[in-house]
Order: structure tokens, then sequence, then C-alpha cells
């Protein structure tokens, strides 16, 4: 079996019920389809046991928030990749499974492609790099409902960390591709409509903080240069761009004094 598609909910029964249509309407059939549930009462539950018999493995159980649910996921799938299709997420279309197959074999260990943010009042397409660098996850990231990643990946390395509200897929991104080299692979094509009025699109603040606490944790080269330029005014990104281009430059040309000294001669007591 190749793909585990893990759905976690909480409290979003129309959400919930689109996520599942979108799922088990893929033309490409050989997946399992995962879902964990956090307790609901709003009849999230009755959703999911209206589709018992497209669901592989489902639980409806208080957690300890989102990277928990998604922990339990990556533990009950027995999928090579696992993706992470979350309540209010959808497939950009029916065929996107059958055309990724043919795409992921076994010589990378996270395959990602593109996304459509999806708000109420908005709808846009992200598009990524094809080389991934330290210099993108410092102001951006990969998006789960547009990756796959290979399931051991998670033994190898380590699972989500619980004790983050919004950055933990952040730090599993960058730790396994910057630090650890992880082989990665650009699918250009579209893998889903991102829904996207979670709290990570409006705590801004709160993934700053993880995101600092994770640099200084696995990056900690980076951490005195870090800063979080979306949480800035435009006048202000225009001054720290200004003052870091400048402290790159200093930089350099100490090094550079250094290699000139190197060739000097010295003078003779």
């Amino acid at each position: 079996m190749k793909f585990s598609v893990i759905t976690i909910n909480y409290n979003n029964a129309a959400g919930l019920e689109k996520t599942i249509k979108s799922v088990v309407s893929q033309t490409y059939t050989e997946f399992e389809f995962i879902i964990i549930d956090g307790g609901s009462n709003d009849g999230s539950k009755e959703i999911i046991e209206k589709y018992t018999d497209k669901i592989s493995y489902w639980v409806s159980e208080k957690d300890k928030g989102v990277y928990n649910a998604m922990n339990k996921g990556i533990k009950a799938a027995k999928g090579d990749f696992v993706i992470f299709m979350n309540s209010g997420d959808l497939f950009f279309n029916q065929a996107v499974l059958q055309a990724t197959d043919t795409e992921i074999n076994q010589d990378y260990d996270i395959y990602y492609g593109n996304n459509i943010k999806k708000s109420p009042t908005s709808e846009r397409l992200k598009t990524y790099p094809a080389k991934l660098s330290f210099s993108f996850f410092y102001s951006s990231s990969l998006n789960h409902q547009a990756a796959f990643i290979r399931r051991s990946l998670f033994d190898e390395l380590f699972y989500y960390n619980e004790e983050f509200k919004i950055a933990s897929d952040w730090e599993f991104f960058a730790y396994a591709i910057c630090h650890k080299n992880i082989p990665y692979k650009y699918l250009d094509q579209t893998i889903c409509v991102y829904d996207f009025t979670g709290i990570s699109t409006t705590a801004s603040d709160v993934f700053a903080k993880e995101k600092k606490e994770s640099i200084k944790k696995y990056f900690p080269a980076f951490e005195e240069d870090y800063i979080d330029i979306s949480l800035l005014t435009s006048k202000r990104v225009q001054q720290v761009l200004h003052i870091q281009k400048h402290k790159v430059a200093w930089k350099v040309l100490k090094s550079l004094i250094s290699i000139v000294l190197l060739f000097v001669p010295r003078s003779k007591k």
C-alpha cells in the first residue's frame, strides 16, 4: 500500500464531510483512509459512522491537540507515504492520487506540490521552488496538505512536537531537509485546496515564537539573526533588510581580510 490519507478533526462537521467526500472520490483506490477525531460533540462522529465502509481506521476520543492527533494518525498508518488532508481541506481534483502515484517512488523521502489557499474572501495558488534551502524556510514552509512524507521518516527522525500549536510541521520539514539532508522532490502539480481559516493563519505571533524556539534548538547559528519579517511593517522590513545586508557584507569583508592576510609576508625581526 503506497498512501495513507490522514484526516484530523475537532468540531468541524461540515468541513469533515467535505473532506471525506473529496478523499473517497479519488479515482486511485490503493490507499487507506484514517480519521482521527478529537471527541467532537457537533455531529462529526455521526458523519464518520455514515462513511465507515470507506474508512480504514477511525477513532473519536479526546486528544491533546492538533499535533497529538496527527501523531496518532501516523502511528496508525500502514502506507509507505502519508499525506494530511484535515477537515475542510480538499484534494485539488479526483485524479490527484492517480497522478502522483506515477511520480512517487523509493528515491525520495518527501514529495511536495502546490496548493490553493482558500478563505471566505479569497483564493490563490501557492507554488513552491524545486530547490529548498534554509533561506526558504526562514520565511516560508511547505504545506503538509500538499506533501507526501515517507511514513518511516517519522520513526527515523521524530514525530511532531506536541508542545507546539502551529510550527511542528515547519520544524519537521526544516530539520529533515536542511539539517539531515533528506532527499526530496518537487511535484509540479496542484495537490490540494487548503482551508485557509485555521489557527495557523491568525496566530502569527505564536508561530514566530515556536519557530524561534525550533531554530534555537536545531539551528543555533542562525538564532541571533532570526527576525520574523511577517510580523513587521513594510517600513520596518526595509530597515531590517538594510541592517541584515550590512551585517552580511561586514562578515564577508572580514573573511576576505583574513584570507588576504594569509598571503601577506610577515616582516622578520
